[in-house]
């Protein structure tokens, strides 16, 4: 099951047409939304977020929730060694 998206409160992000080709575009934050979004959401003092494309062609800003799996190491005895 897909996890549900998590917007990020205060948070706007724009492209202008009419910006030079290296402004990749502009934030918005409302502080009063911004900061309990934040403190909500953040993990060690970060909060990652993505820039993602709707399909009617607007952009917004998701919570990256993407949390890696711990590493297993191999844990092989001695005698499971096939020489």
């Amino acid at each position: 099951m897909a996890e549900d998206k998590i917007f990020a409160d205060g948070f706007i992000f724009k492209r202008k047409d009419s910006a030079p080709e290296f402004v990749i575009g502009e934030l918005s934050i409302k502080i009063d939304d911004a900061i309990p979004f934040l403190n909500q959401h953040q993990k060690k003092g970060w909060v990652n977020l993505d820039v993602k494309l709707s399909k009617g062609g607007k952009y917004y800003l998701e919570l990256d929730t993407f949390v890696p799996k711990p590493r297993q190491e191999a844990t092989q005895e001695k005698d499971d060694l096939p020489f």
